[in-house]
């Protein structure tokens, strides 16, 4: 059986705590050990920072967060669709780089996959899985 989980976060970087913390309930409720949701907490922090804000004109107005739970794994998709953005002005993301690589090597490094899609239309989907450690 499959449990599904979406939740739609505004852009705003003060919400990736969060999600961060609800996706790392719910890996931790579907049987993973602390350490590996401590690593899917971190790779769902960076990628919502990869899809609401990093080298964008401004932050996402908003994006998705789908999680699928199955016998010892859990699937994360992240997704930004289009082109709206809510103004950065002087807000800036904390620990932003400009392209995101080093957000992108720490996902694709503590989760088992990873695919990652930035479309030409501003879309960006972060897709990642979790296997959890054989007993």
């Amino acid at each position: 059986m499959q449990d599904k989980i979406e939740m739609t976060i505004p852009g705003k970087p003060e919400y990736i705590s969060a999600v961060r913390l609800a996706v790392g309930s719910i890996a931790y409720s579907a049987g993973f050990d602390v350490e590996d949701t401590a690593d899917i907490k971190a790779a769902v922090g960076e990628a919502c920072q990869l899809v609401s804000c990093h080298a964008l004109e401004g932050f996402a107005s908003v994006y998705t967060v789908k999680c699928t739970v199955e016998k010892g794994k859990i699937g994360i998709t992240v997704t930004k669709s289009g082109n709206e953005f809510i103004t950065k002005g002087d807000k800036r993301c904390l620990n932003c780089p400009e392209e995101g690589e080093i957000g992108k090597f720490l996902i694709s490094t503590l989760m088992d996959e990873v695919r990652i899609d930035c479309s030409r239309d501003d879309s960006r989907t972060i897709e990642m899985v979790k296997k959890a450690k054989q007993a």
